[in-house]
């Protein structure tokens, strides 16, 4: 007998989302990219579309990560030291679809970088790359409320992706994104209702529904990865159930997460049972990052350019089933 395929079919769709614009739109990045679209869960092809494949942005630091493992320093050299340097590579020789600058030396317990010095280091990526930019705050709202702003009015007209904005603190953000025509990154700490009253507050500001990017907050494999994965497939559930207040384009944040584990950071002398760590590590990363695209992230922000080809491998393969 045949075997009959069961299809689902889905009310509704998530909203697309486009990054970037070039000098016809006002910008001046040499390409744009859309994400979401979709009327399917991940890779469903069968069942309905999929418009715009996930895409991978490569991370760069507004300071000099010292305090990676050498494994992961390697395949940066000496750029990892300036970061517009840092991003040009992302793009020429790692292929990165997006950089995303973390403004982590901006947080007053790191090393305070002032506003005026961030701005500056904004500029330059700008000037350096041709990418769309994602800028991620330091993660202390006081210094996001005047870091944010700055660097958003320093990209004014790129429809750049700003975050993250958060449930005590968003207005802020929700304004300069607004006012500069850029998109937003909403948090919520892994709590699909804190998600969905976040997005009515946006709308509620007159945030446009194209410009909104919901990141549940992620962990690796072994950290919080399976509770992360599960509240991200229910958010794509809730979107495709025809749910318009969670309809929106999902990032995932994978880079950061895994390389400050003991599985990818502890050298081969700490746990020799372990295997090379520059095998372990990029395995480990590029590990979680699939199992978030098969949760249904959109954006992934991942750090080592072998864990980063192996994603991309991976997504031009479901991209092509029948």
């Amino acid at each position: 007998m045949p075997v009959t395929k069961l299809l689902e079919k889905w009310s509704g769709q998530v909203t697309e989302v486009t990054i970037g614009a070039t000098r016809a739109e006002g910008g001046t990045r040499s390409k744009i990219v859309k994400i979401g679209g979709e009327t399917v869960m991940p890779f469903m092809l069968e069942e309905g579309r999929m418009p715009n494949q996930p895409l991978i942005a490569m991370e760069v630091l507004d300071t000099e990560p010292t305090w990676w493992p050498d494994c992961l320093k390697e395949p940066f050299g000496s750029a990892l030291k300036n970061p517009a340097d840092w991003a040009k590579k992302c793009q020429d020789e790692y292929q990165a679809d997006l950089i995303c600058l973390k403004l982590w030396g901006a947080h007053p317990e790191n090393k305070n970088i002032p506003v005026d010095e961030i701005v500056k280091i904004v500029k330059s990526i700008k000037e350096a790359v041709g990418l769309p930019i994602i800028i991620w705050g330091s993660g202390h709202s006081e210094k996001d409320n005047q870091l944010l702003p700055a660097c958003s009015q320093a990209l004014a007209g790129e429809r750049c992706l700003l975050g993250a904005a958060v449930q005590d603190n968003y207005k802020v953000l929700a304004a300069t994104c607004i006012a500069d025509g850029h998109n937003i990154i909403t948090e919520s700490p892994l709590d699909i209702n804190i998600c969905k009253q976040l997005n009515i507050l946006l709308s509620d500001m007159e945030m446009p529904t194209d410009r909104i990017v919901i990141f549940p907050t992620t962990g690796a494999i072994g950290y919080g990865f399976e509770y992360a994965y599960t509240i991200m497939e229910r958010t794509r559930l809730a979107a495709l159930g025809g749910d318009k207040t969670m309809a929106y384009p999902m990032i995932g944040v994978v880079g950061s997460e895994v390389w400050k584990i003991k599985e990818a950071k502890a050298g081969e002398s700490e746990m020799p049972a372990w295997g090379p760590q520059k095998e372990r590590g990029v395995a480990w990363e590029s590990s979680t990052a699939v199992g978030f695209l098969l949760s249904g992230a959109d954006i992934l922000i991942m750090y080592h350019p072998k864990a980063v080809a192996l994603t991309r491998k991976y997504v031009a393969q479901l991209m092509k089933v029948s």
